[in-house]
C-alpha cells in the first residue's frame, strides 16, 4: 500500500522537474520532498527518479509508477468527494460498446449538462461485464444485451425496460462472396460477446466451419476490419455502417434469433439515477419506433 501523501509529493516532483519546484507547490520544505521520495522509493523497491544538476528524470520503475500514482490519487480525490455529498450525486451508468458509440452519447451530453451538481460516470463494455458491475454495486443502471429468455437480474437489481434487437450477417461493401469462404472468418468481440456466441452457435448448428478471423474489444475496431475485408461479422443492424453490407438470405448464412436489449435499475436509485433511467428509456422507445418504421 502507498501512502497517498508520498505519490502526491512524488507527483509534483515529477510535473514541477525539480524537488524544490515541487516543496512549493504541496507547501514542503525541499529536504522535506526529499525524503518522502526516499521513503515512495523504500517502498516501491526501485530507484524512481534519477537526481540532475538541474533537474530530475524518471527512471524506467518511475516512469510505470507515475501512470499509477495519478490514476490512485484521482481515484481518492473521487472518494473523498463522493462521501462529501453522501454519493447523491453520483450516478454511475454502463452501456454497451456499440450501442455508446452509435447512439448514446448525445443523451449522455445533454443530461451531463442539463444536470450540472450530477457527476455522470459512464463504462462502456460487454454486457456480461456490466452485468457483474451492476451486481457488485458498482453501476446505478446499465443497458445490456440478453438473450429472449435469459436469467433475471440479481437481487437488488430490477430490469426498468427491454427492446428487440435485429441481428443481421454484416461484411464490407467490397468484399465479394464472403459467406463462399470455408471457415468462414469472423469477425467479433472477445468471448462473453452475446452476439459472438449467438454467430458461433449458429454456424455450429448449421454445420458451417468458422474461424475468428479478427477480435476487437470495440466497435471501431470491428467496423474498420469489416470495412478491410477480413471476414463477417454478427451485428445489430443499427450497428451497420456506410462501408458495410447486409448479407440477405442469399448468402447463406443461418438465420439468427433475435436479441433484447434491457435496462436494469439498481433498487432504489437516487433522483439522479431515476432522472437518467427516464431519459434512457424515452431514448430507447424512440429509436425502437424508428428502426421498427425502417
Amino acid at each position: 500500500m502507498f501512502d497517498l501523501d508520498l505519490l502526491k509529493a512524488f507527483v509534483s516532483v515529477v510535473d514541477a522537474g525539480g524537488f524544490t519546484r515541487a516543496g512549493t507547490r504541496v507547501h514542503r520544505t525541499q529536504s522535506t520532498v526529499s525524503q518522502q521520495i526516499r521513503r515512495l522509493e523504500e517502498q516501491a523497491g526501485h530507484a524512481l527518479l534519477v537526481r540532475g544538476p538541474r533537474a530530475v528524470s524518471l527512471t524506467a520503475e518511475g516512469e510505470r509508477l507515475l501512470a499509477y500514482a495519478r490514476r490512485i490519487l484521482a481515484l481518492s480525490a473521487e472518494a473523498r468527494a463522493a462521501l462529501a455529498d453522501g454519493g447523491g450525486n453520483v450516478v454511475r451508468l454502463g452501456i454497451p460498446e456499440d450501442f455508446a458509440v452509435a447512439a448514446l452519447t448525445g443523451l449522455v451530453a445533454d443530461f451531463a449538462r442539463n444536470h450540472p451538481t450530477v457527476r455522470l460516470s459512464v463504462r462502456c463494455a460487454l454486457s456480461c461485464d456490466l452485468a457483474m458491475d451492476l451486481d457488485r454495486g458498482d453501476l446505478d443502471l446499465a443497458l445490456m444485451k440478453r438473450d429472449g429468455g435469459g436469467p433475471a437480474p440479481a437481487t437488488g437489481v430490477s430490469a426498468r425496460a427491454s427492446w428487440p434487437e435485429r441481428l443481421v450477417w454484416v461484411a464490407g461493401a467490397g468484399l465479394a462472396d464472403p459467406a463462399a469462404r470455408d471457415p468462414l472468418p469472423l469477425v467479433a468481440f472477445p468471448q462473453g460477446c452475446l452476439y459472438r456466441n449467438r454467430a458461433v452457435h449458429a454456424l455450429e448448428q448449421a454445420g458451417r466451419d468458422w474461424r475468428i478471423a479478427y477480435e476487437s474489444p470495440n466497435l471501431l475496431g470491428i467496423e474498420a476490419a469489416l470495412a478491410g475485408g477480413l471476414g463477417v461479422a454478427l451485428l445489430e443492424r443499427r450497428a451497420v455502417g456506410a462501408g458495410h453490407r447486409v448479407l440477405g438470405a442469399a448468402a447463406g448464412l443461418p438465420p439468427v434469433a433475435p436479441t433484447k436489449l434491457v435496462l436494469c435499475v439498481a433498487d432504489r436509485p437516487g433522483a439522479a439515477a431515476s432522472a437518467l433511467a427516464e431519459a434512457v428509456v424515452a431514448f430507447c422507445d424512440r429509436e425502437a419506433g424508428v428502426r421498427s418504421a425502417a
